[in-house]
């Protein structure tokens, strides 16, 4: 043989295996593709196979706060339209209230919730539970009515016990200090009815005011760091306390205060305490917590939440534009979104880092926009000052970072623009979350770069999930998403095994 038909041999050789690894590779892939494919349906028919067991097993049961008159028809579209799951494997599933008058509490909460229509469905669904005893953990967007979810059966509790018990019975944890100033809001509605006492505990602010508030009050509101401060100095006694929420869990669980909670916990009534946990996200980690510190409890889901999924009634435009252009444009969108009719529209904008925010301001203001905002370099009163002219229609339009980005319900919010696209596409979907709530619609514009590309797949999956277009631009990035691995460094995260040796490469 020569070595020309050798060297083709050879060549003919190397060919066949390229294409044989090519081959294998393809057929690699397609099985992981099936494989996804069907594990997504098998997650949407388990998902209909909740709805249909939440409407087959649905069961009345006096509560002595329940008074059921809803029909099956009726009960079963509610499931339909919301999307509601239940998972609750000790007994059958309780009949949800779909209006006010099949509660019957206490007249004074009865006369709070005068002013609304009729209960928003996470209200709808695990009112039942709460008011029969049993510990929940309710899954719901952002802007549910989940503070009233909690609140309503807490209060009615405490007005309607036979012994009564001094000090706190009611305590609510909160991630961050404008989360709790909204629902230390809320709940207050419900106490002065009932003529009971609730405080706020939070940082950043004087304690003697909060020492003396918490000698007398009932319900609590606070966040982990100061709560655990007052609890280390003997300034407060959680051990009357039997009914505990954790709001947001999902978020304290990021910002690492899983040990404070544990650590709070533990000084409340372990044995007769009711608790709840509401969250926007149902990670492991608040699985885990759940199971350690929840006895049997009911899950309530409203909306497909084990798909990362944006409120339909939020109009989202993505625009791909150049970094350096970013800050020209925001004036020009607050001429679209501010002027004519829509001149004294709330106009919320998000910023990614408090320096960048800090310059914005600046800049808005010496274009001569009124604007007040919330990020780190401001103090407590600073930040509560300008979530307050926000509100009140002082000012309308708010600077902010994502410390407002979750559970804040800033009433009207017409339009969110995101200057900076966030770390994730969750904090993303919180985000636009501000506006679009209680029902209406709201507008989110979004201004998109190439830093942002890794997670131009994640964001186009959202707005597919929204029936929103999806532009050209952001499709060019590509769509492929890379899972994430890990809650603090998303997609970038590898779990590498440190204890094994590296292996010895020899070059020849």
């Amino acid at each position: 043989m020569t070595k020309e038909e050798i060297k083709e041999k050879k060549r003919k050789s190397q060919d066949d295996l390229k294409t044989e690894r090519k081959k294998h590779k393809k057929d690699k892939k397609d099985k992981k593709d099936k494989k996804h494919k069907k594990d997504k349906k098998d997650k949407k028919d388990k998902r209909e196979e909740s709805k249909e067991n939440c409407i087959e097993q649905i069961e009345k049961v006096d509560t002595g706060a329940v008074i059921h008159k809803s029909s099956e028809p009726e009960i079963s579209a509610f499931y339909k339209e919301n999307e509601v799951s239940v998972d609750y494997p000790i007994e059958r599933h309780i009949q949800p209230v779909l209006t006010f008058d099949e509660l019957s509490l206490d007249s004074r909460i009865q006369s709070a919730l005068s002013v609304f229509t009729k209960p928003t469905p996470i209200q709808s669904v695990s009112w039942p539970y709460l008011l029969s005893g049993k510990d929940v953990i309710g899954v719901a967007e952002t802007g549910s009515g989940k503070t009233f979810a909690f609140g309503v059966p807490a209060i009615n509790k405490l007005v309607t016990q036979s012994s009564k018990p001094k000090g706190v019975q009611v305590l609510v944890i909160s991630p961050t200090r404008e989360l709790a100033s909204q629902i230390y809001d809320n709940l207050v509605l419900l106490t002065e009815k009932a003529k009971l006492d609730c405080c706020c505990v939070y940082g950043g602010v004087p304690k003697h005011e909060q020492r003396e508030k918490l000698k007398k009050t009932q319900v609590v509101v606070a966040t982990p760091g100061r709560l655990l401060d007052l609890m280390q100095e003997g300034s407060v006694d959680l051990s009357n306390v039997s009914y505990l929420v954790l709001d947001e869990a999902d978020r304290m669980l990021e910002k690492g205060f899983e040990e404070d909670i544990k650590n709070i916990m533990k000084e409340t009534n372990t044995k007769g305490r009711q608790t709840l946990m509401f969250t926007a996200t149902w990670p492991k980690e608040v699985r885990e917590l759940a199971s350690t510190f929840m006895s049997d409890p009911v899950k309530v889901s409203i909306g497909n939440r084990d798909e990362l999924s944006a409120n339909k009634r939020i109009t989202q435009v993505v625009e791909v534009i150049e970094q350096f252009q970013k800050e020209k444009k925001l004036l020009e969108l607050l001429k679209k979104y501010q002027s004519g009719a829509k001149k004294n529209d709330k106009v919320l904008i998000f910023a990614l880092y408090k320096k960048e925010a800090a310059r914005v301001e600046r800049n808005l203001k010496y274009n001569g926009y009124k604007v007040a905002a919330i990020h780190g370099d401001l103090s407590q009163q600073q930040r509560t000052q300008a979530l307050s002219e926000f509100k009140s229609g002082a000012s309308n339009l708010l600077l902010a970072t994502d410390v407002a980005a979750r559970g804040l319900d800033i009433p009207n919010v017409k339009t969110v623009i995101n200057l900076t696209f966030p770390l994730t596409v969750e904090d993303y979907v919180h985000r636009i979350g501000r506006t679009g709530r209680a029902g209406q619609t709201g507008t989110a514009h979004t201004l998109f770069t190439e830093q942002e590309k890794h997670l131009a797949g994640a964001l186009v999956n959202v707005l597919n999930g929204a029936n929103q277009p999806v532009p050209e631009d952001l499709k060019k990035f590509g769509t492929h998403t890379k899972k994430k691995e890990h809650s603090a460094y998303g997609a970038f995260y590898k779990d590498v095994d440190m204890n094994k040796k590296p292996k010895k490469i020899t070059f020849d």
